[in-house]
């Protein structure tokens, strides 16, 4: 114990000092108890040996106050004197005059005389404690009776008492004594089982973490730690930051040769590298590109919203291939060729779209049943509760196995690299890899992933998991969706993780899951007016919707439950009620594209958002302003870039969000300008545009100051602000995203038995 150092040896002593004061004050109040009851009868042991004394004597007393005082006291004298412990009787009259009293009860008989008159009274016996020159004195007072039965007076027994304190005091003393010993063992066995069970392990816990932050290598955490849990832990910890620390030395190495940022004709020329000889890149969603429908008689070409196709489209138009996806649109079978495909973008065709098709029924229960009503919320903190149906996880078996199918006569017996895209698909990278072990495979979760207590809701979570990790490479947007996926695995599978590589093994094939934020194509690239066109498109949409020259902020969105319309809209409301002096100059417009309208309770929360605007815009609005306009339907790509580069402000309040790409959309947009981002801290996009007014969505009176806050921020900082998340976004755009996807995919191993696959590709991206 000498070698202990003061710190947590004053640490342990204060926690056994503690427990040992609580255990003596336990023990203090059931000692004292025991002596107050000890006490008890020893004083009732002097009352009974007092009314045997009195009963004696009593016949005399009474023959005695028969007669005057004077004759009373010769008749009594001699017969009141006491011995021992007994100091002698007292005889009163009934109105408390003393008669005769033994020799040594004299000097105290007038202090007995109200509890000789209250026993007088009462007919009963009475008893009281008194003091004669520091001696503690007991006195029974017991009512006499003349032949006629009237009270006749009282006699007092009197007792020194002062055995029983000295008794209790010795008592107390030997309690106190035990009491002692007993605090300094707890003391000492507290102070030993902290130290030995707690102290040092956690010391050299502390130890081998600094280690590990300052070593290449630690080691294995120490043994005897007090919690499993936490040897696992930190097993877990050491292997997440050695991967940091390896992934910041790439990135470190690679940012000296990164010297221009990602473009399109870069993401191409190291796609072919990462791609080799002979080998299509395959994207696989269930949302496509470009969709057909019939608008007022005519086929009209639909981009339909998302972060999936604003994504994925560049990449596709850069590097070329094939995406398959389900074809939705009710125009979609007249614009395609026999095998269902056709060329896109319409105006410059870059790659193939092959259109899967699929019976309403088939839709229903694997896109808007099992996927929508089930995966969605179930990833998604936003408390709605997942449906989960038998027959629903049957037409989702049947989907993903379609669109495997079509991935498999797509590429025939070619080489190829297949992007699975999102949580509709999860079935399809297993059924690939079953099929073609060749193949290399890569699946992107553009959704959250929760924690492994939640996913365990999922009646089909193994076989999720099972066709999930049938994938080379798994991403997410965020490390903690990996984390919380390999959690998962580990509690609901029988696999083998590799924490320092974060992949995961299982029947033989290994998974790497890696972060991969997504991002978007600079604007530039998207065809939308510019300069005077632009100037002309937004004058015009000011001029339609009455904005005239208030301060307008504006949000994109599928109107999903996701998203927190009602609680940005809420916040409107708060912000013009706290201030005022905003009526009639402050506008907020709502893009929202309407979404899964075939599932109930996305219909019954349009409704509600409808009904929430117009009871707002009741409250405040004027004759010629009203505070929101809810634009609730489909918007083209220009209409979005024209009101995000009108508006000074753009609102993201998601409640639980992958990424959310209109944040990056809205920065990339006031490129050479000023804005105000206000962004929900419950979106990944939060973590990297850290220069926005982060908010909680649920906290209305943050929210409403957030929005003061950005309407009165100066110039100069709102342009500081844009400008630092105008570099994060521009330096990783989405060229970056998928160079570092396609080149991770690339240097998987694949099963090398099944011949049909060139060596990997090797590359770092930056």
């Amino acid at each position: 114990m000498a070698l202990i150092e003061r710190p947590r040896l004053a640490r342990s002593l204060r926690l056994g000092l503690l427990i040992a004061a609580l255990i003596a004050t336990v023990l203090g109040a059931l000692a004292w108890l025991q002596v107050r009851d000890e006490r008890e009868i020893d004083l009732k042991d002097v009352t009974l040996r007092a009314e045997a004394l009195a009963q004696q004597i009593a016949p005399t007393a009474e023959g005695a106050l028969a007669l005057s005082n004077p004759e009373a006291r010769k008749a009594l004298r001699g017969r009141l004197d006491g011995y021992g412990r007994l100091l002698g009787y007292a005889v009163f009259r009934p109105d408390g005059e003393l008669v005769a009293a033994g020799s040594s009860v004299l000097d105290f008989a007038d202090r007995m005389a109200p509890v000789a008159r209250k026993a007088a009274v009462t007919g009963r016996q009475a008893s009281s404690m008194t003091q004669s020159q520091g001696i503690p004195i007991y006195a029974l007072a017991v009512p006499l009776k003349d032949s006629k039965g009237a009270s006749s007076g009282v006699l007092a027994v009197a007792h020194d008492v002062s055995f029983i304190d000295g008794r209790a005091t010795g008592r107390l003393v030997q309690y106190g004594f035990g009491i002692g010993v007993v605090t300094l063992l707890t003391v000492i066995l507290v102070v030993a089982a902290t130290w030995f069970t707690y102290e040092r392990p956690l010391h050299r816990l502390a130890d081998w973490m600094r280690r590990l932050r300052t070593e290449s290598s630690a080691g294995s955490p120490p043994p005897g730690l007090p919690s499993s849990l936490l040897l696992h832990e930190s097993d877990r910890l050491a292997a997440s930051f050695r991967a940091a620390r390896r992934a910041d030395r790439q990135l470190s190495q690679a940012a000296v040769r990164a010297e221009e940022v990602w473009t399109a004709e870069r993401l191409r020329v190291q796609a072919v590298t990462a791609l080799g000889q002979n080998r299509q890149l395959v994207v696989v969603s269930n949302r496509e590109p470009y969709m057909h429908q019939v608008e007022e008689g005519k086929v009209q070409m639909i981009v339909p919203a998302g972060g999936l196709v604003a994504a994925l489209d560049p990449v596709l138009q850069a590097c070329g291939g094939v995406w398959i996806a389900h074809g939705s649109g009710d125009a979609d079978r007249e614009t395609v060729d026999a095998h269902g495909r056709v060329m896109v973008p319409p105006e410059d065709p870059h790659y193939t779209l092959k259109r899967v098709w699929l019976t309403r029924e088939e839709e229903q229960g694997y896109y808007y049943g099992f996927a929508n009503e089930g995966l969605w919320p179930l990833c998604h903190l936003a408390h709605e509760r997942p449906l989960f149906r038998a027959a629903d996880w049957d037409y989702y078996r049947m989907a993903n196995e379609r669109f495997a199918r079509a991935v498999l006569d797509e590429v025939g017996t070619d080489r190829a690299m297949v992007l699975v895209q999102d949580y509709q698909l999860a079935l399809v990278p297993r059924i690939l890899k079953e099929a073609r072990p060749g193949l290399r495979v890569g699946l992107f979760w553009h959704i959250p992933w929760p924690n492994p207590e939640a996913f365990r809701i999922c009646p089909f979570g193994k076989s999720i998991l099972a066709g999930m990790l049938g994938a080379d490479l798994v991403g997410f947007h965020l490390q903690q969706y990996c984390n919380n996926f390999l959690e998962t695995v580990d509690r609901l599978m029988e696999s083998r993780l590799d924490w320092d590589h974060f992949a995961v093994e299982l029947k033989g094939h290994a998974s790497e899951v890696l972060p991969f934020p997504i991002s978007v194509q600079n604007w530039d690239e998207r065809n939308v007016p510019a300069g005077a066109a632009l100037a002309e498109q937004i004058a015009a949409f000011k001029a339609r919707y009455k904005l005239g020259d208030t301060y307008i902020a504006v949000g994109v969105d599928r109107v999903d439950y996701t998203k927190g319309l009602p609680e940005r809209f809420r916040a409107i409301d708060r912000f013009l009620e706290k201030y005022p002096r905003y009526l009639g100059r402050f506008t907020f417009v709502e893009l929202g594209a309407p979404s899964r309208t075939h599932i109930p309770r996305y219909r019954d929360h349009m409704a509600r958002l409808e009904a929430l605007v117009d009871e707002i815009n009741w409250k405040h609005q004027t004759d010629d302003w009203k505070p929101i306009h809810f634009l609730a339907t489909h918007h083209d790509v220009s209409t979005v870039h024209a009101f995000l580069c009108m508006a000074p402000m753009c609102i993201v309040s998601s409640l639980h969000d992958g990424m959310n790409l209109v944040a990056k959309e809205y920065v990339e947009a006031k490129a050479g300008g000023d804005g105000v981002l206000v962004l929900s801290e419950f979106a990944g996009a939060a973590r990297e545009l850290s220069d926005a007014l982060i908010i909680n969505p649920y906290d209305t009176e943050q929210f409403a100051e957030a929005i003061r806050r950005g309407v009165e921020m100066g110039a100069d900082e709102r342009r500081e602000r844009m400008e630092r998340m105008f570099r994060t976004v521009e330096e990783h755009n989405v060229y970056r995203w998928a160079a570092a996807f396609i080149t991770r995919l690339a240097a998987t191993r694949v099963d090398e038995a099944s011949a049909d696959d060139g060596p990997a590709a090797s590359g770092q991206i930056v």
